[in-house]
């Protein structure tokens, strides 16, 4: 499966189209996702962001050996950007120790 996290743009055919992190981690926890895209602002910050969901896969890599699906990053703000591609990195190096 692939997930694709974002309040506004169109879905890619092919993909699981999800609103929140919440859900993100949930499809996420079934094991099943092989690919998941992720964006950074999602209109309702209490609500969460694309960033939490790079935290939790982190966590899970490193706590519990998850084998992390790939992770895109399409979001638009430069600052979120960078600081999500920086956790994918970090979930990489600890997916290949």
């Amino acid at each position: 499966m692939k997930v694709f996290l974002d309040d506004e743009r169109a879905t890619p055919e092919g993909w699981v189209r999800v609103f929140w992190p919440d859900e993100a981690i949930a499809l996420l926890q079934t094991g099943e996702v092989e690919e998941i895209s992720l964006d950074h602002d999602l209109g309702d910050d209490t609500r969460g962001t694309g960033y939490d969901v790079v935290i939790w896969l982190e966590n899970e890599v490193a706590m519990h050996g998850l084998k992390p699906p790939v992770i895109h990053v399409h979001s638009a703000n430069p600052p979120a950007r960078a600081q999500m591609e920086q956790g994918v990195l970090a979930i990489q190096r600890l997916a290949n120790r």
